[in-house]
């Protein structure tokens, strides 16, 4: 492998993002989802440590989503058929993003709780 430059890295690295957004409904609800947290953590003023734990949130959610496509994207590359163990590994994978978002909804939650219910 020929070594490329860090320029070349993180293009490449964005584009997947980008592509992911474009193409995954579910990544595109997050990415909405995420704005309207940091919009509402703004318009509420919380606090400098409440804002960095929604923003690690949301980055986990994306991260969580982003391992997701790249897995079901590698199963769909391997085969073609329906196997048990390849639904197995899909649905690992979904359960990673659920469990990242029910963290995020219990923490959003926590933060947000005392400024909208005092």
């Amino acid at each position: 492998m020929k070594h490329r430059s860090l320029y070349d890295s993180v293009k490449d690295a964005l584009r997947g993002v980008l592509n992911v957004l474009r193409t995954e409904r579910n990544m595109r609800i997050h990415a909405a989802c995420g704005l309207l947290v940091i919009v509402l953590a703004k318009a509420l003023a919380v606090t400098r440590l409440e804002f960095a734990i929604l923003l690690l949130v949301i980055g986990m959610m994306f991260v969580a989503e982003l391992v997701n496509t790249a897995v079901e994207k590698a199963v769909d590359l391997i085969t073609k058929e329906y196997h048990p163990l390849a639904g197995m590994v899909k649905n690992i994978a979904a359960g990673a993003v659920l469990v990242a978002a029910l963290v995020a909804l219990w923490i959003g939650y926590l933060i947000f709780k005392d400024y909208i219910l005092p």
